[in-house]
């Protein structure tokens, strides 16, 4: 058979190059890592990132030919190939400033209007969606509800959600996704509150897992029922994977709660914990698991080089989807050269970079690193059982629905790694530079 690998190597510049080769029964026996296709797991959802307004602004401010690349870079066959995408219910930290869709103190939501968000965010979200080769889907997440609604009187600094707006709350909930859905956007998933366990400079609001799982069960499911929403589904935690598990188990453990709940969302701000989604995925296997928020932050990383923050996001991409996750979402599609705009100034990097006041782009390692999955692996693929000789390199493997076999090799180790690629007998040698990722295309 024939294999078609694809490398990229920062230190020479070989950005997703193609190398083909040819397998037969012989290889080094020393160096093998076996694929399964026979044992197969979860099913993949897709690949996509956030439109945020700093992403959408940014996105503005630019030229139509650099906006025409960067649509194509995320969304286009010669991209990314993109198929996923979160938006935020009206403002989050990145965002022009705090926002909401209705006038304060609106008892009735009868000022509810997403007209804001027509400026930037839904002609960029058409666009891709009119590049993108399949259909496009979304997952939206509130940072917190209009300042009216919560105990501290203010979107930002934590804060909760008032009991007695429970029910309006989910209202306004259910309004976003009919006025995106009247746009011709199909927000088909949402999470209860993005980072329920974080008070923030910026837009954030508190829930204990008792206080999500009954937002969900008992105001979120029946307002979505009543509107016909019935196939949105809801998603809880949205928050870091230390202790997903546990927050996890809390509400799917509970059938009122547990029933009103597609599955539980994860960030990686605080460690790999990998073991934290397998175990959700063990004893919770009719749950859906979503990676949908990660980025490097300034605040953290902003010594670290192009090649660690690359291999960050692969690392954690590899992990995840070994451990049971159905789809990555990374943070914002794009940032200006600053890192924002953030309205309270938390900078960060995007795999996209734009100088707006001198009109430029530019892809960042991590875009290419992104690309050796989201290019290459299908909705609808089955994530397969490997065996690999050492741990020097992270290893996982798909099954693409139309029968081809994606086998992704990372190496964040200094020197190069020797593989043979095997299944059923069939064996191909191949070397992993130092500092390099490897996509395998391959058919029995």
């Amino acid at each position: 058979m024939e294999i078609k690998c694809f490398l990229t190597n920062e230190a020479k510049k070989e950005y997703w190059k193609e190398v083909k080769v040819n397998a037969g029964a012989s290889g080094d026996c020393m160096h093998v890592v076996n694929v399964y296709p026979s044992f197969t797991r979860q099913t993949v959802e897709g690949f996509g990132g956030a439109f945020t307004e700093a992403a959408t602004y940014t996105f503005s401010k630019l030229g139509e030919t650099e906006q025409e690349n960067i649509i194509e870079a995320y969304f286009g066959e010669s991209g990314l190939r993109y198929n996923m995408g979160r938006c935020h219910i009206h403002s989050c930290d990145f965002a022009l400033g705090n926002y909401t869709y209705v006038n304060e103190n609106d008892e009735t939501l009868e000022s509810f209007s997403i007209a804001h968000d027509r400026d930037n965010m839904i002609p960029m979200i058409k666009r891709a969606m009119e590049r993108a080769k399949e259909d496009m889907i979304f997952l939206s997440s509130p940072w917190s509800p209009p300042a009216y609604m919560k105990t501290n009187g203010e979107m930002n600094h934590g804060g909760k959600l008032k009991e007695e707006y429970r029910t309006l709350w989910a209202e306004y909930m259910v309004k976003y996704l009919q006025a995106y859905r009247a746009e011709g956007i199909p927000v088909r998933y949402v999470t209860v509150q993005n980072e329920p366990e974080a008070t923030q400079t910026w837009d954030s609001c508190r829930y204990t897992a008792k206080e999500e799982g009954d937002f969900a069960g008992d105001y979120l499911a029946p307002a979505l029922k009543k509107a016909g929403l019935d196939d949105v589904g809801i998603f809880v935690w949205d928050h870091n994977k230390e202790i997903a598990f546990d927050r996890a188990d809390e509400i799917l453990s509970d059938g009122r709660m547990g029933e009103a709940v597609m599955g539980v969302a994860v960030h990686w701000y605080t460690g790999d914990h990998f073991e934290a989604l397998a175990l959700i995925k063990e004893k919770y296997p009719c749950h859906r698991l979503f990676f949908t928020e990660g980025c490097v932050e300034y605040s953290r990383f902003a010594d670290s080089g192009e090649v660690q923050k690359a291999e960050m996001y692969a690392h954690d991409m590899i992990g995840n989807l070994k451990a049971g996750v159905e789809a990555e979402l990374d943070w914002n599609l794009l940032l200006n050269e600053q890192g924002g705009p953030n309205h309270v100034g938390n900078f960060c990097a995007a795999p996209i970079m734009c100088d707006t006041k001198q009109g430029t782009v530019e892809k960042r390692l991590s875009y290419y690193y992104i690309g050796h999955l989201s290019r290459y692996v299908k909705r609808g693929a089955k994530v397969i059982a490997t065996t690999s000789y050492t741990d020097k390199i992270e290893t996982v493997a798909f099954l693409n629905p139309d029968g081809e076999r994606v086998a992704v090799f990372l190496n964040r180790t200094g020197a190069d790694v020797p593989v043979t690629l095997c299944e059923g007998g069939v064996k191909t040698e191949m070397e992993l530079p130092a500092h390099t990722i490897a996509t395998a295309l391959y058919r029995p």
